[in-house]
Order: structure tokens, then sequence, then C-alpha cells
């Protein structure tokens, strides 16, 4: 079975194989197994990707070697600088559009080894561009499973929670806000919310902290795995809003003061899975 392809290339100068390493290390390239013995040594670079490919008809650049790229200009830009670092002879060409609607350039970073990279200029090559759900929450149901225990963290993610629907065009009657004990008891709440059929997401909010809990990994463990089959079972997005802090102030800053407010996040997340949710029912139903 075919496993790999190598392209081997032998340097005339011990300098030049030094600048040739240098190089592919400079734009990135994952290193990969090399070798050294008494007849000789090498240095490989690997690729995400590799292929083979035959042309009939005149090749539309001066080299074998063609490296695609993501982003073609910041390749050229540290090609650029290493061969001002490293290189008297080296050359590199201007970026120029092919016939086979790509961006490309070629380098050589040491006298007769020439190199391409190039880029295509429609990055998705005629595939349709990803699906992704919109952040409008019109028309849509929520049931938030909120915790009681440490309220001032979990009242900050309410508001949250409530501010990115509302903003997002849920309705208040469209909203139901369903308070637990703690954040033990979300997943049996979560479950019996989302198989009642009322609402289209899940958002759960809640928060642990180490301190103040000796069993705080159990319990942590099994909320998350209890929401988490919760949604797998009943095909209803649950959203995860549980905070899992060392101290209250980590909790603090997580619900509004410092790094945001968890809460508006898991409710943004919640709108755009609901709303993934129906075009892929819809692209199904059109097929």
């Amino acid at each position: 079975m075919i496993k790999a392809i190598t392209v081997v290339r032998q340097s005339s100068t011990p300098d030049e194989y030094e600048k040739l390493a240098s190089f592919f290390s400079a734009l990135g390239f994952e290193k990969g197994k090399g070798w050294e013995n008494a007849q000789g040594r090498g240095s490989s670079f690997l690729a995400p990707l590799g292929n083979l490919e035959f042309v009939d008809g005149q090749l539309s650049v001066p080299t074998d070697i063609l490296i695609e790229v993501t982003s073609l200009d910041s390749v050229r830009e540290v090609a650029q600088k290493w061969l001002s670092q490293n290189s008297l002879n080296g050359r590199i060409s201007e970026t120029t559009e092919t016939y086979w609607k790509s961006r490309l350039f070629t380098i050589e970073p040491v006298p007769g080894v020439s190199l391409a990279f190039w880029e295509w200029l429609d990055p998705l090559q005629g595939k349709p561009a990803a699906l992704e759900g919109d952040l409008s929450a019109q028309g849509m149901r929520f049931a938030i499973i909120a915790a009681r225990w440490n309220a001032v963290i979990t009242d900050r993610l309410l508001q949250g929670s409530l501010d990115a629907l509302l903003r997002s065009g849920a309705k208040k009657d469209d909203v139901a806000i369903i308070r637990v004990p703690g954040a033990w008891e979300i997943p049996s709440a979560a479950r019996k919310a989302a198989e009642s059929g009322k609402f289209n997401a899940i958002i759960t909010l809640g928060v642990l902290l180490r301190g103040e809990t000796a069993h705080y990994e159990a319990i942590y463990n099994e909320v998350t795995r209890g929401i988490g089959q919760s949604q797998q079972e009943t095909g209803v997005p649950h959203t995860f809003g549980v905070l899992t802090c060392e101290t209250l102030e980590q909790a603090l800053d997580r619900a509004g003061l410092k790094m945001g407010n968890k809460g508006f996040e898991a409710a943004a997340a919640a709108i755009e899975m609901v709303s993934l949710h129906r075009k892929i029912e819809a692209e199904a139903v059109a097929k």
C-alpha cells in the first residue's frame, strides 16, 4: 500500500544545506525525522498534504516544487525577510495571478533551488460556503435552567442570558426561567424541559467553586455528563453556562466583570444552534 511521497534534493555544499533547512524552518514547516551518518545527513520537513501531479503541456511555473499556502502575502513577507538576512544571491519574484485562478510567487533561497508558493483566488474552490447559524432569536423558545446556589453569580449569568436573547429578538413570553437548588440538579431539569417539546434550546447556568466543595470533581463530571447526555438523546441543543472556578473572584470575573458574561455567551450559542438545526433540516427537506 502507498504510504507517502518524499521529494529528495541534494544540496551542493554544507552551507547550502544549512540555508535551506533554515529557510523552511522560518516558514513554519513541521520538522520531520532527520538523519546523520558517515555518508551524510538529511533534514526533512512535513506538509499536511502531499500530491504528485503530471502535466500534459507546458508547465506554467519554472519549478516542479509547488507549495500551497493559505496566506500567500504573509508567507512572502517571511520569505523576503529571510532572504534579506540570510542570502546574498537569493531571488524572489513578484506575486502574480495564474491562468488556473491562483496567485503565486517563486523564490530561490539558494541559487539553483527554485520553489513556488501559491494560493487559490477562491479558497472555497467552488464549494458552498459553510453552513452557519444566524443570531436572530425571533420565533424561538428557550428554557433557562439557573441554579440558586451562589446566586450572586448565577443571577448575573441569568441577566446576561436574558440580555442576549431579548437583544436578538426573542419575546419575553418565549423564554422560560427554571430555577433549581444547585448545579447538581441542572441536568434533571434540563432533560425534563427538553423532553417537553416546548423549547428549541436549553440554556444551563450555574457555578461550582472548588474551595467550597470537597467533591467538586465528582459533581462537575456528573453535571457535564448529564447535560451532554440530555442534548444527545433529545436532539434539543443545550448550551453550557456552568462556571467551574477555583475562587469566587474568578467566577465574578466570568459573570460580567473582567472576562465577559458567560451567561450571555451561552444564550448567543443557543440562538445560533437553533438556527443551524433549522437550516440543516431545511436542506434535508429540499434534497
